[in-house]
């Protein structure tokens, strides 16, 4: 047989079948020829691409063994064939997978078996290519590396094939300004991080500029917590960041935290203090900031040093005087620079520092504490961003004044992206309203978001660098930041193909025979790998390219060759249905043809399901204005998602992945293709995320043709809104000023001619903004003002402020709050600053938002680094202990006792009931690995319990004397939920008790269900004050492999929808069946009987209908029965000139009220906090929904007698002290129902009757329930919420729009059933069964 190799010599891939046509020289007659690519020829056949030839070499002499073995070993050689490309290549090899295989090597000599195989080939030649790898670092690796080189086949093909140097290539990089007085190995710099976020690429910016500087002197890089604030530090943060930082691959030198000096920091304070250039200021904050603003010498400023160090010491225990004061600095009240004016130093909290815990209660201010840090730990040079320009003259007043050594202090620009928010507080909320997924949702800026959107790292360095450590300020285009990524991804992302779901064609070639051919996964790079493509005589193509074609026409089908349009099929609207075409492989004229991508139909080779999802900015406007507010420019339809069939190389992509979809651009993949579940028996498609490549013009897809199609085009991508066309400098410093003031006379002029021409005031505000820069740069260079026509403006005396300066005081001054916040500020002085308290939007408004506040801030839950998990916080733990309370002691009248179940669920049990879990299969989360290990067989996260503990139950059921089993758990719940977590109405977390029994017959278990139904209906009624409508589930709504489930069913009037309260199932015996919970017959000996069961549950979800239900503009109401403070004592009239008696006798006096009260069985506290008024206190305790406040001043004790204010209504109402207790206990009983009336009144007001469609969907728009009557159809029912979806959401974009569901069948029906009363579906013909509850639900 003649066998010819021919070598692409310049590939470093050829290297491996080389060495195997070396090794096998004497086995076969093989001519090795050097040509354009690698191939191997044998009677006729060409086999294409280097390790497909090493294959097939060692495939025709498996003497040699270079194949493996075994099929076992052949499998492992084809691990590592794949290994060597896609883990080793020159692009994707990293420190970690070089550390994997180093480990891997430590017991091996050779990578498979016991001889060199293929595997020891492949990756070897990876090694190889990898020029700047540093093999020492790598020991086992280094010993392999040798071993295999030493071998004479290695020796004599590298002396053939020696590596190329690699070409010089211009660097696109920015400037970067040399450091003053630096030496190489002497240069310390650092990155200090506040733990109060996500680092995004602002951050990754700052901390790779430091990392430039340190590789480029060979010095040290200080990675440092800023932890100067106990309220902002997270501990969680922390973690999060470190992980950042080494995922962008920076290896700080040394790692410290601010809070490690403390007490450093007050010793330098106190030497201020004895110096007399510090002293402590108990002006109120208003006060100071107003007397900063004017100039004005603070009272304290010329206190004697003895009196400041005996306030400093009241402010380091934390006194009541302590917190009213700070300590400043004493430097210059008058100073231009408004960060000389005598700034704060050092301020008083009472919080815990997450490291330090209670050991201090005072706290240096981030600009005092950072240079003396800096100092300590030998930072040579800081790099500072331009925002802190004003500051630098502080940084070194506080070296020279305290006589430390001074680092040099460079200034760089910050980076600022168009349509992007990089403030923590706002990214934030984004997080918390659902907007985006989590912080490292691919439209966040964070370093997590941008890497999920496939953002490399060494894009963004690129990226990074080629901005340099320029002081221009610009606002750039993310577009800069793709282009430099798309450099790195696109020579070695694999080329694959993808068609729209929607509407592909057939696109018929008769003569064409199924067939399989290796092509390479990229044109251009052979080391990337071979892919497998399928040929058949029936394919798939773009819909949107077949419109585009003509009969007769010749088209380019991409990976085979020309063919002929013969025939179009079309459908009575004219659109093309199918395509047929004949092959015209001998023609090669490829230039202006159409090129078409397609796939081939094979039943041995199925299409890959796929999901491409698109994402666009998150902020419309390009480039916010201090006046802005950002939520009113959120982009709620930044996300589109395409369905897709793809290739088969979509199945083999793992997490992280990057490739091009051909004719569509670069995805990268988010979630694997997964096989069909064992659960639910479907499989899981490929997520793909787009990755945009920094081009203006989008990539042509499908139709994209030059003529137009008559059919309907392909859905667009995610609109791209074009920012302006050059990003603004506004910092960079001419060195000639009469050439820039001949700038700014000309850019005036530029400005007028636009006004005068009635230009957009887009474009006038950009023309503008550019003269203003111009100016703010002629000043920074001259001391000069000039005027818009380049002359300089006359002053007398000191340089006024610049009208910028001016008009930036004035928007500040002007700028009004929300009244809801205004109106939450606390009463008199003393408060260290303006709270936020208060809730900042009306429930009517914004009802999501409001829904978010009040939960916050009346602290019931804390926000989670796990998106969908909550803390619950003691406030409304204790509402659910409440609950559990109540419904425990009754459940166990009933005779059901508590016990616990693992929360972790085999998966052979979670199968055994198929029907049952698979509505709950989405959402079973799974674990599969212990540590580095992965599971023999993965185990999931309770969804529910059934399956958990129904295999026990048959084995404790032998006889019918075993019955009844009746149990109960408290416990939590895994449902890994994908649709918008909300805090208590849809966690993938939560507490909920589970019921399960078990009866000898089906009556007892039936009686049974409508007696929990009750005790729920109690929960909400008796506890929470909630009327709730009890019912049936229709046979869609029931639980799956239930007979049939009963509800409480309530109802959010503000939003319209209702709400499942708790249901209890009867299970008949679908499951007992299944899991063989059987008995001996005691009638029928020898026989058998299955268990009827039935499964009830409630959960915290309670806490949130309570909270939307009575919650109101004020923030939380809780009912009386279930707060865990029901009344609240808070001392009024306490003032500076009240005696020590008077005090002592109002103090006392509330005490004994709160005593009196508790001892009463009413759950009372009281408010002595003595720093904050208390109409601070008021609105607080409102905030948090307490039921009655007391109020008990001077005179009121003087009376004998109290002020008790309702939290629902207001009303106030003066009690004496005999009767007090006992009327603080009617009022709540009253309040109790009042509230259940209110909500009553309101459910009935928005419950509609009607029997025919007519009315459906304007009731539905109405915000109201509709009961009409049904036929209890699924079919029917499905319909029913299709026909009421709203689809114009662009009305109201915050009213829900989903359709009706059928809530429940309620028990109480309105009214019987008239004769031939029909179903409300208006295409339905059966007769109603009977009235059912419709309408939105949560």
């Amino acid at each position: 047989m003649a066998l010819q190799l021919c070598i692409q010599q310049s590939s470093t891939a050829s290297f491996v079948p080389h060495v195997v046509a070396e090794i096998l020289k004497n086995d076969l007659s093989l001519e090795v020829t050097f040509g354009q690519t690698t191939s191997i020829s044998q009677d006729g056949t060409v086999i294409s691409g280097a390790h497909a030839a090493a294959r097939h070499l060692a495939r025709l002499v498996p003497a040699a063994a270079l194949y493996g073995t075994s099929n076992l070993e052949r499998a492992e050689v084809d691990h590592w064939l794949e290994y060597s490309i896609s883990t080793l290549g020159q692009s994707s090899a990293t420190p970690t997978s070089l550390s994997q295989l180093d480990a891997i090597l430590a017991p091996r000599v050779y990578l498979v078996g016991h001889q060199l195989t293929l595997a020891d080939i492949a990756v070897y030649g990876s090694i190889r290519a990898l020029r700047s790898l540093s093999l020492p670092s790598y020991p086992n690796l280094e010993r392999w590396a040798t071993f295999c080189r030493s071998k004479e086949p290695f020796t004599t093909v590298a002396e053939k094939m020696p590596l190329e140097e690699p070409k010089a290539k211009q660097a696109d990089v920015g400037k970067f300004v040399e450091l003053p007085g630096a030496e190489v190995g002497k240069v310390v710099v650092r990155f200090p991080p506040e733990a109060s976020g996500y680092l995004h690429i602002g951050h990754a910016k700052a901390a790779l500029l430091n990392q430039y500087y340190q590789q480029t002197f060979k010095g040290k890089l200080v990675f440092r917590f800023d932890d100067t604030n106990p309220e902002k530090e997270k501990l969680n943060f922390e973690k999060v960041i470190m992980e950042d930082v080494a995922m962008l691959d920076i290896k700080p030198d040394h790692f410290s935290r601010t809070s490690d000096f403390f007490d450093l920091y007050i010793e330098y304070a106190e030497k201020l203090i004895r110096d007399g250039k510090a002293f402590v200021d108990d002006t109120p904050p208003e006060q100071m900031k107003k007397e900063r603003e004017s100039r004005i010498p603070s009272r304290n400023r010329d206190k004697g040093v003895e009196e400041n160090l005996s306030d400093w010491e009241e402010m380091k225990r934390g006194s009541e005087r302590g917190l009213l004061c700070c300590l400043r600095a004493r430097i210059d009240y008058l100073s231009d620079n408004g960060a000389l004016r005598d700034p704060t130093i050092y301020r008083c909290k009472l919080e815990p520092h997450p490291h330090t815990g209670d050991k201090y209660k005072v706290y240096p201010i981030y600009d005092f504490a950072c240079p003396i840090i800096d100092s300590i730990e030998g930072v040579t040079h800081a790099l500072r961003t331009t925002e802190y320009h004003d500051r630098d003259p502080q940084y070194s007043w506080v070296l020279k004044n305290l006589g430390l050594r001074e680092p040099y202090v460079y200034e760089y620009s910050r980076l600022n992206l168009q349509n992007t928010v990089l403030s923590k507080r706002r990214l934030r909320w984004f997080v918390e309203q659902g907007i985006v997924s989590d912080w490292d949702d691919p439209r966040f800026p964070t370093v997590r978001g941008v890497l999920r959107h496939g953002m490399t790292v060494e894009g963004l360095k690129q990226f990074i660098v080629a901005q340099g450590s320029s002081r221009a300020i610009v606002v750039m285009e993310w577009d800069k930041l793709w282009a430099c990524n798309r450099k790195v991804i696109d020579p070695i992302a694999p080329r694959c193909t993808a068609l729209l779901k929607e509407g592909v064609v057939p696109l018929l070639i008769p003569e064409a025979t199924e067939e399989s051919k290796l092509n390479p996964k990229h044109p251009k790079n052979p080391s990337v790998g071979e892919k497998e493509v399928w040929y058949s005589s029936r394919l798939l193509m773009e819909g949107a390219d077949a419109q585009t074609l003509s009969e007769g026409e010749t088209v380019t089908l991409i990976h085979w060759g020309n063919v002929r349009v013969t025939k179009l099929s079309r459908d009575g609207s004219g659109h093309v249905t199918s395509v047929e075409a004949k092959l015209s492989l001998d023609d090669t004229e490829y230039k202006n043809r159409q090129k078409l991508t397609w796939l081939a139909e094979v039943d041995h080779a199925p299409l890959t399901p796929t999901v491409c999802v698109h994402f666009d900015h998150l902020i419309t406007k390009g480039v916010l204005k201090p006046e802005d507010d950002f939520k009113d420019f959120v982009n709620h339809n930044s996300k589109v998602t395409y369905e897709m069939l793809g290739d088969q190389l979509l199945r083999q992509l793992k997490k992280g992945d990057i490739i091009q979809l051909q004719r569509r651009g670069f995805y990268i993949c988010d979630e694997p293709w997964r096989a069909p579940s064992a659960h639910s028996g479907a499989e899981s498609p490929c997520v793909l995320f787009n990755i945009p490549d920094g081009h203006s013009k989008p990539m042509p897809t499908s139709g994209s043709k030059k003529k137009k199609a008559d059919g309907p085009a392909e859905p667009q991508q995610v609109a791209k809104r074009k920012p302006p066309a050059e990003p603004v400098a506004m910092g960079t410093l001419p060195q000639d000023p009469e050439a820039l003031r001949q700038e700014v006379e000309a850019q005036g002029s530029r400005v007028r001619e636009l006004k005068t021409s009635g230009a957009e005031k887009a474009e006038v505000d950009k023309a503008v903004g550019v003269l203003l820069a111009l100016k703010a740069e002629y000043r920074e260079l001259t001391g000069e003002e000039l005027s818009g026509g380049g002359a300089k403006k006359k002053t007398k005396g000191k340089q006024a402020p610049s009208e910028e300066k001016k008009a930036k005081g004035k928007t500040k001054q002007e700028g009004k709050k929300p009244a809801a916040m205004a109106a939450s500020e606390p009463e008199g002085a003393g408060i260290k600053h303006k709270t936020r308290l208060g809730l900042e939007v009306r429930r009517e408004d914004n009802f999501s938002e409001w829904y978010s506040q009040v939960i916050t801030k009346a602290e019931m839950v804390e926000y989670y680094d796990v998106s969908g998990c909550y803390i619950l916080r003691p406030w409304s733990f204790s509402i659910w202990e409440r609950i559990k309370e109540f419904f425990d002691s009754e459940i166990k009248k009933l005779g059901v006792e508590n016990v616990y179940f693992p929360m972790f669920v085999s998966k052979g049990a979670l199968e055994k009931e198929k029907e049952h879990i698979a509505d709950f299969a989405p959402e079973v989360a799974w674990v599969t690995r212990s540590g580095k290990s992965e599971l023999a067989e993965p185990i999931a996260l309770r969804p529910t319990s059934e399956t958990v503990m129904y295999p026990t139950f048959a084995k404790w059921v032998q006889s019918h004397r075993d019955l009844p089993i009746k149990i109960n758990q408290w416990c939590n719940i895994v449902r890994w939920e994908f649709k918008h977590p909300q805090p208590f109405l849809r966690t993938r977390e939560f507490l909920w008790q589970e019921g399960h029994t078990a009866w000898a017959n089906q009556e007892d278990a039936v009686k049974e269900v409508y007696v929990i139904l009750k005790l729920y209906q109690r929960v909400y009624e008796d506890l929470l004050a909630i009327p709730v409508i009890p019912g049936k589930k229709t046979e869609k709504e029931k639980f799956p492999g239930g007979d049939f489930t009963t509800t409480v069913e309530g109802f959010v009037s503000v939003s319209g929808r209702g709400i499942q309260g708790a249901t209890s199932h009867h299970l008949g015996q679908n499951f007992s069946k299944m899991f063989e919970i059987m008995f001996e017959d005691p009638e029928n000996e020898g026989e058998h009987c299955f268990a009827y069961q039935n499964s009830w549950g409630i959960s915290t979800r309670t806490i949130g209908v309570m909270t939307m239900i009575h919650g109101d503009n004020k923030g939380l109401v809780l009912p009386p029965r279930v707060a865990s403070v029901q009344v609240i004592v808070i001392p009024c009239g306490i003032t500076a000139s009240m005696t020590a008696e008077d005090r002592s006798n109002l103090i006392g006096r509330c005490q004994q009220f709160i005593d009196d009260t508790n001892a009463a069985g009413i759950r009372c506290r009281g408010d002595f906090k003595e720093n904050y008024s208390p109409g601070w206190k008021f609105n607080h305790w409102e905030l948090k929904g307490v039921p009655i406040r007391v109020e008990i001043g001077p005179r009121d004790v003087k009376k004998g007698e109290v002020v008790a204010v309702l939290r629902d209504n207001g009303a106030r109402e003066t009690i004496a002290d005999a009767e007090a207790v006992a009327r603080i206990g009617a009022m709540m009983e009253e309040m109790h129902f009042r509230l259940f009336q209110k909500v009553k009144d309101d459910l009935d007001s928005h419950t509609a009757l009607m029997d025919t469609w007519d009315d459906f969907c304007a009731t539905l728009e109405q915000k109201k329930l509709i009961m009409a009557p049904f036929c209890g159809e699924t079919p029917c029912e499905d319909l029913i919420k299709k026909y009421s979806t709203r689809d114009d959401d662009l009305v109201d974009p915050n009213a829900p729009s989903m359709g009706a569901k059928a809530l429940c069948i309620p028990f109480d029906q309105p009214k019987p059933l008239a004769p031939g009363t029909k179903c409300v579906q208006p295409h339905c013909s059966n007769m109603a069964q009977f009235y059912t509850l419709f309408g939105r639900s949560y």
